[in-house]
């Protein structure tokens, strides 16, 4: 069951990322970040009553901690998806799989299984192959935006392996309601800091934001649901998020008309294969 949840998420992830494309080409990084998190807050809110009966107040200063990095790593992400094919970018955040199981291994002290290992290899190997120098000169992508896709997805992985330590203390809906109310906060904070000009009527009037809102908090949902779940393992959980990568993939060659699509399918094959091995 929690594998069916993660893979649901993976796939809802997949699509967002088309979503988070489409809706840039309308407002800004900011814009639609900020009205993308509002509106997701404002979906959650029926939870309010559950989430403030939590035992212990205590682990609302983790759950800060990871909407922290979370708003850290989506500013980067956004930054990086606008500036780069979306088929590329769904490939390239496949990093995260390294950065997940070391902390798996290291944090929760999971096992790594031979096939999980050997299909670790195998994702590493295609997001090697897709990440070649060549392959990203060709794409006309800079460094700097393979790094912000690279501690994006350092700070997700971080994100995701608290998200196993906290759900064995809150629930699925009481971690969703703090973490987006403390993303809330940030992005006002960082609005009156920054006094950045943000066209809420205008970002409010492109419904990809809202799809994007919907797709988030149904995707994230799940997670949380599977996290809870005591045989659920990151280093699997991880490896099957990266399903996304075949719905972007498919979403550039069909949406966006971006080229050398054979050789991202071929690396993201590649991946997929290491993912089914992993799962045996």
């Amino acid at each position: 069951m929690w594998i069916l949840l993660v893979l649901l998420y993976g796939l809802l992830k997949g699509g967002r990322e088309i979503v988070k494309k489409k809706s840039l080409e309308k407002n800004s990084v900011l814009e639609v970040l900020i009205v993308y998190t509002l509106l997701s807050f404002v979906f959650v809110l029926p939870g309010a009553k559950n989430a403030v009966e939590m035992d212990n107040f205590l682990f609302l200063l983790p759950i800060a901690f990871k909407s922290l990095i979370i708003f850290i790593a989506w500013i980067l992400s956004f930054k990086a998806i606008k500036q780069m094919p979306v088929s590329l970018y769904g490939v390239i955040d496949l990093s995260r799989v390294v950065f997940a199981s070391a902390l798996g291994i290291i944090i929760l002290h999971e096992e790594m299984t031979l096939t999980t290992i050997i299909g670790s290899l195998l994702v590493c190997v295609g997001v090697l192959l897709c990440e070649r120098k060549k392959n990203l000169k060709d794409e006309k992508v800079s460094f700097k935006i393979v790094c912000f896709t690279m501690i994006s997805c350092l700070f997700n992985a971080i994100s995701g392996v608290m998200d196993k330590i906290l759900t064995k203390h809150v629930t699925s809906n009481q971690l969703q309601f703090w973490y987006m109310l403390f993303l809330v906060i940030y992005y006002i904070i960082f609005i009156v800091v920054t006094r950045e000009k943000i066209r809420f009527v205008n970002a409010l009037k492109n419904y990809w934001i809202w799809i994007l809102a919907i797709m988030f908090v149904i995707g994230d949902r799940a997670l949380f649901i599977a996290n809870s779940m005591p045989e659920s393992r990151v280093t699997v959980m991880t490896l099957v998020k990266q399903s996304c990568c075949i719905v972007t993939i498919l979403a550039g060659k069909f949406v966006f008309k971006e080229k050398k699509i054979a050789y991202k399918l071929a690396c993201a094959l590649i991946i997929i294969a290491g993912i089914f091995i992993a799962i045996l």
